[in-house]
């Protein structure tokens, strides 16, 4: 079966779900929510550099299981992601400043800078039948920030191919079995003109010949004559 749908392009352009996720919107770590704040930044991370995370849309409550690693790759051939697809390094020298406590004796000037780090993701995937590429960052203190779904040309090109090639293959296949099954059903029929052959041939042949008496039976008739 093709894993995506004939139309990509246009089902991603024109589907609300998609329009919506296309869009920068806030998005969320879902990982172990039951857990202390402290030990789910830690985990994040951990699972980040693993290449994986669970991540949520939250204007749409989509949830969404991102592996970090090129689409060409599944299973063993995965080892750590490259810095494409998981970067702890960029903008980390981004400061926001933050208000203090209200109290008479500070002034605006005071406020305090904090540093911000976040991690900057990629995770191409399939997502209802449309190849697209989840891209994002999040706050490593928080573990929220922002994303949105674009859509994966290349990878559309190559899945349309295997889609089609997948086709055709069953196409010919069908074709090939009812050829099969078109040959033995004429092997299994005979045709009015053949019966009629069959008749004629059987007429044709000769009367089989009589078989004379034994002369162990001609000796007994003449035994039985005799004695009468």
């Amino acid at each position: 079966m093709p894993r995506v749908v004939p139309d990509q392009r246009t089902k991603f352009e024109n589907e609300e779900f998609f329009r919506k996720l296309s869009r920068e919107c806030e998005i969320k770590y879902t990982g172990f929510r039951d857990r202390p704040h402290d030990e789910r930044q830690a985990r994040f991370q951990n699972a980040c550099r693993d290449g994986r995370s669970e991540i949520a849309f939250v204007a749409t409550g989509t949830n969404l299981s991102l592996q970090f690693f090129p689409a060409n790759l599944h299973g063993e051939q995965r080892q750590l992601p490259t810095r494409e697809y998981v970067d702890f390094e960029r903008e980390t020298s981004k400061v926001i400043p933050t208000a203090p406590p209200v109290r008479p004796s500070v002034r605006l000037s005071e406020t305090s800078p904090q540093i911000v780090q976040e991690v900057y993701l990629k995770a191409p995937m399939i997502l209802n039948g449309v190849c697209v590429i989840w891209r994002g960052w999040i706050d490593l203190q928080r573990l929220d920030g922002m994303g949105c779904l674009e859509y994966d040309e290349e990878r559309a090109q190559h899945e349309d191919a295997l889609a089609q090639a997948a086709f055709e293959e069953a196409r010919r296949r069908t074709r090939d079995f009812e050829d099969r099954d078109r040959s033995h059903r004429e092997d299994l029929e005979v045709s009015p003109a053949e019966r009629e052959r069959e008749k004629e041939c059987v007429c044709c042949l000769p009367p089989r010949r009589q078989q004379n008496p034994s002369p162990g039976s001609n000796m007994g008739n003449t035994d039985d004559h005799k004695l009468r």
